[in-house]
């Protein structure tokens, strides 16, 4: 105990030191910034490198030009330096330079690179990104080396994703729980992975160890969607044209055109998937509390098509160096044809049949998405040093119609009686707007505070009519029908710290750690006044994680996060799916946010061509949401959400890569992890357990001709 004292005591004596000496160092460095031209035109991607002139042999700074052509390399300790430029078809140039504390800053101007003559031109490289990229926070999956999900969606690539779970319904959850998914850093109504084709994305962020700068409503975790931009010089242009064939066929289509030339950069695109899809499932349940309705065997069997279309425009314009102004505007058109038949029969516990249903039904769903974002970037001498704006709204109108038509049969499945047939719509309006603010700046050479705030504001009008054919016309059934208004604010603003401890070339210790605190104002009502509520609190979020070097490619992480899991409209939304009437679903307005404590430990090592990463994870939640089945006196199985106590979850994340040859390399990934619930707040008997686990493979095959140039 003397020894663990001592050591808490040393550690709360050193790290305040270590602050301090880091911001009396940064007194005694400079920095080099410079731009570099190929005539009158930027050069993008130009390798900066810096050595001692005592010592060319080894690299002491290094960096890249950005679009602009500029560079900035700061933190420089004094002294005598050799600084080069390379970029492969242009003659690499040096020159020599000091940093003094006469002149600690450094500026080179409009460097003009030479094109090398004796460069082989007709020699195309080309070189292909992984797959799978590991970060800090988790991973990146890049969508244009998967070519297997070329004429899917989202979900599709997401299929194919390490640690990533979709079931047959195309529900996605991360450790057991659903992600927060983002478009481009942020909140959209195109949320929906199924509303987003696989060849208008250019990479999905999978962050597991989310930090305050992030939201909060992210329980297990956060999907960002990074949409495609070209950003290549000139103008081009890319069409690619695909068809597949399994249950049902499918074609896709993309066109690409883009024009960047001196301060701007304009690029327009359209992209369209029009596919199948045909489902069996079969079902049972026993019910040992009613004998007369004892057991259900139900047969489900559908036809979907599926429409999706994409436009979209992004205008760039940078009017320097240090400022970019972005505009985005994307329109989604989404259409669904559900051609479904349910067959329920019920039998008595002596086997006898109760009774036997046909339920057929036609779905037609119609979405339209009108999605516009302004982003400005603020580049600064030090490069650590970053401003960032985006404002960005979303319009949503849905549209679903479904005409039921129900057939009462005997046990050889004849038809008895007359069929009933029922009417419903379900119409929805929605808006999400956004404004959000980052501001990153150093407080010592290593030490980085990033501060913020983002408001998030959503409408939404959900309208449900259900209606019976009586004497050939149908009337509205006014218990089943109702409007639905809610409305919701959350405002956040968050601080956070980041530093290293160490050596420039050896930083043995990363901290970061943060604070995020959400105020979060809603309240919904439907038309009849049967379901009203309101919701005003605040709360704070803080996270923290401590990553521990033994070498540079082989690391040990231990982070901490709260966070919360604020039900969505259709956890809220008080209306009954009568699709299935002996097992519809609703939502439930009186939900409560679920709150989570988040531990988790990870070990990271990196090979030439192999790497591994492990991860033990432990969540703790209050107000646990969960679906929840009870019985109706008519039989029907009501399921609907409630907050049932609280949960644990543990669990293990295994993810292993490897390149053994060069037209060859594949990801394994397995997620074991066991639940354990108490709701007996619900039900004495309301305590489960349960373990799940899955696990992928994932190969990637590269034609001998491009693998020789990976």
């Amino acid at each position: 105990m003397k020894r663990i004292k001592y050591t808490s005591f040393k550690w709360m004596l050193v790290l305040p030191l270590c602050l301090f000496c880091q911001f009396i160092l940064a007194q005694k460095n400079g920095k080099i910034a410079g731009r570099v031209l190929d005539k009158d035109q930027p050069l993008e991607f130009v390798t900066v490198t810096i050595v001692k002139q005592t010592d060319t042999t080894r690299v002491a700074y290094y960096s890249t030009t950005d679009s602009s052509g500029s560079f900035v390399i700061d933190a420089i300790d004094f002294g005598d330096y050799l600084i080069k430029f390379s970029l492969i078809g242009y003659k690499p140039f040096a020159q020599k330079i000091s940093i003094t504390a006469e002149k600690s800053i450094a500026t080179i101007g409009n460097l003009t690179m030479v094109k090398d003559a004796n460069f082989l031109t007709t020699v195309t490289v080309t070189s292909r990104k992984k797959l799978i990229e590991k970060t800090t926070e988790g991973f990146v999956v890049n969508a244009a080396a998967n070519i297997t999900s070329t004429g899917g969606t989202a979900t599709d690539i997401l299929k194919n994703t390490p640690t990533v779970s979709v079931d047959a319904e195309g529900a996605i959850t991360l450790r057991g729980k659903t992600p927060l998914i983002l478009i481009n850093g942020r909140s959209s109504s195109l949320s929906n992975p199924d509303q987003i084709p696989a060849s208008s994305i250019e990479s999905i962020e999978i962050i597991n160890s989310a930090t305050a700068r992030y939201d909060a409503n992210a329980e297990s975790g956060i999907i960002n969607i990074k949409l495609k931009k070209n950003k290549q010089n000139g103008t081009n242009g890319a069409l690619a044209v695909g068809a597949g064939l399994g249950s049902r066929g499918r074609v896709n289509s993309s066109l690409l055109i883009n024009h960047k030339i001196k301060l701007w950069n304009l690029g327009l695109g359209y992209d369209n998937r029009f596919a199948g899809r045909t489902r069996n499932i079969n079902g049972s349940r026993t019910n040992f509390n009613l004998p007369d309705e004892f057991l259900l065997n139900q047969n489900r069997h559908d036809k979907r098509l599926e429409q999706l279309q994409n436009l979209k425009f992004n205008a760039d314009f940078s009017p320097n160096a240090r400022n970019t102004f972005s505009f985005e505007a994307i329109g989604n058109m989404e259409g669904q044809d559900n051609n479904e038949s349910l067959n329920s029969a019920l039998y008595k516990q002596n086997k006898d049949l109760n009774s036997n249903t046909n339920r057929h039904s036609i779905e037609l769903e119609r979405s339209k998405v009108a999605e516009f974002a302004f982003d400005y970037s603020r580049k600064f001498d030090d490069q650590r040093k970053s401003l960032t704006v985006n404002i960005a709204t979303s319009i949503n109108r849905d549209r679903e119609n479904t005409n039921i038509t129900s057939q009462s049969l005997d046990k050889s499945d004849n038809l008895t009686g007359n069929p009933w047939y029922q009417r419903t719509h379900n119409y929805e309006n929605a808006n999400v707007s956004s404004a959000q603010l980052d501001y990153a700046f150093p407080v010592s050479k290593k030490g980085i505070i990033e501060t913020g705030y983002k408001g998030v504001y959503r409408t939404i009008n959900a309208d449900f009519q259900s209606a019976d054919l009586i004497n050939n016309s149908y009337v509205i059934n006014t218990g089943a029908s109702n409007i639905f208004d809610f409305k919701e604010q959350v405002h956040a603003a968050y601080l956070q710290f980041s530093s290293a401890f160490g050596k420039p070339e050896n930083e043995k210790w990363k901290l970061n750690a943060g604070v995020r605190a959400e105020q979060v104002l809603n309240d919904g009502n439907t038309k009849n006044n049967s379901t009203k509520f309101t919701n005003n609190y605040l709360k704070f979020f803080p996270t923290a994680s401590l990553a521990y070097y033994t070498k540079t490619d082989e690391y040990w992480k231990l982070s901490y996060g709260k966070r919360i899991n604020r039900p969505g409209l259709g956890q809220l939304n008080p209306f009954t799916d009568i699709t299935d009437s002996l097992n519809p679903h609703s939502g439930n307005p009186n939900l409560k946010p679920e709150i989570i404590h988040a531990l988790e430990l990870g070990y990271n090592k990196d090979w030439n061509n192999y790497a591994v990463s492990a991860n033990l994870f432990y969540r703790y939640s209050l107000n646990s949401i969960r679906q929840y089945s009870q019985l109706q006196s008519n039989g029907a199985n009501l399921s609907f959400p409630i907050n049932i106590g609280n949960a644990t979850t543990y669990g293990i994340e295994n993810v292993f890569s490897a390149k053994p040859s060069r037209w060859y390399d594949f990801n394994a990934s397995l997620s074991l992890f066991q639940q354990k619930i108490n709701g007996e707040n619900i039900s004495t008997d309301a305590v489960q357990s349960a373990f799940g686990w899955y696990a992928k493979l994932i190969n990637n095959f590269i034609p001998g001709t491009m693998a020789n140039y990976r």
